[in-house]
């Protein structure tokens, strides 16, 4: 009786946990509910998802680049991929996306494109493809967070923070959770490179509780995450889940909002409800 009493420990405080789901809603009402909910899928780092080989270091590179851009519904972006040997790109030119802003409705650029995102990566990352596919997850959830017309939750001091869930919401909150810290230690100084490292604005726990919210809207098993999730986050992203499901008002919430941009997902909500 007595540990029914006992009110869980909370996974996160308060306020972090609120800001998270604010995210999630304000990335629905700007980056389009409906590539998220028909579309998206949660990527994991397998050759499930990211199959193939090249025998390059830039060949390699951005055949991952191509997948990501492509799991990310933005294959239709005009985007070239540069080695971060070679100079930072210049500033990015202002983007000219014709039809959706991603997802399959996107209309690939034919022709010369006069305006192109230019991406640079470290071919160090190679040596750990999950660091390599969050940071190209990353930079292009920081391109596609700018399309977005309302400033994020917390306002754009917090835009490295915003930019890391956009990421997640994406459907690369594995590699964003498996990456957090990454610092990969040297066994001896000529068996290996330079430490393989992603740095990140949210910790691995922050990043993971994102991941969890992202599951439950997409109703995505926990089996299917636990398979590909590090094992030291294991058990907080089970503690998470359960939390997540338990914030019945802030899973409605970020539904309803949702419904006047997709009203798909108000019918199939309503529907579920008429069920009970």
């Amino acid at each position: 009786m007595l540990a029914r009493l006992i009110k869980p420990k909370a996974c996160l405080d308060e306020e972090s946990t609120l800001w998270l789901f604010d995210v999630f809603a304000w990335a629905l009402r700007n980056l389009d509910a409906r590539v998220f909910y028909d579309e998206t899928i949660l990527v994991t780092p397998s050759n499930q998802h990211f199959p193939g080989t090249e025998s390059s270091v830039h060949g390699m590179a951005n055949l991952i680049f191509n997948q990501v851009k492509a799991h990310a519904g933005l294959k239709h972006w005009p985007t070239k991929l540069t080695n971060l040997a070679e100079g930072r790109p210049a500033k990015a030119p202002k983007l000219e996306i014709q039809g959706a802003l991603r997802g399959s409705k996107g209309i690939m650029p034919s022709g010369a494109v006069p305006h192109q995102l230019h991406i640079a990566y470290n071919p160090n990352q190679l040596r750990d493809p999950e660091v390599l596919i969050a940071d190209f997850a990353h930079v292009l959830a920081h391109y596609l967070g700018r399309m977005s017309n309302e400033p994020p939750p917390g306002g754009v001091e917090n835009w490295p923070h915003v930019t890391e869930v956009v990421a997640v919401f994406m459907g690369f909150g594995l590699m964003m959770a498996n990456s957090a810290h990454t610092v990969k230690i040297r066994s001896c100084g000529s068996c290996s490179g330079p430490a393989v490292e992603r740095s990140n604005a949210l910790s691995q726990y922050d990043i993971t509780y994102a991941l969890a919210i992202f599951s439950c809207l997409k109703e995505i098993p926990s089996s299917e995450v636990l398979a590909n999730l590090k094992k030291t986050l294991r058990p907080f992203y089970k503690r998470a889940t359960k939390e997540v499901m338990r914030k019945q008002h802030e899973l409605n919430q970020i539904r309803e909002n949702s419904a006047s941009l997709y009203p798909k997902l108000w019918n199939q909500s309503k529907g579920t409800e008429q069920a009970r």
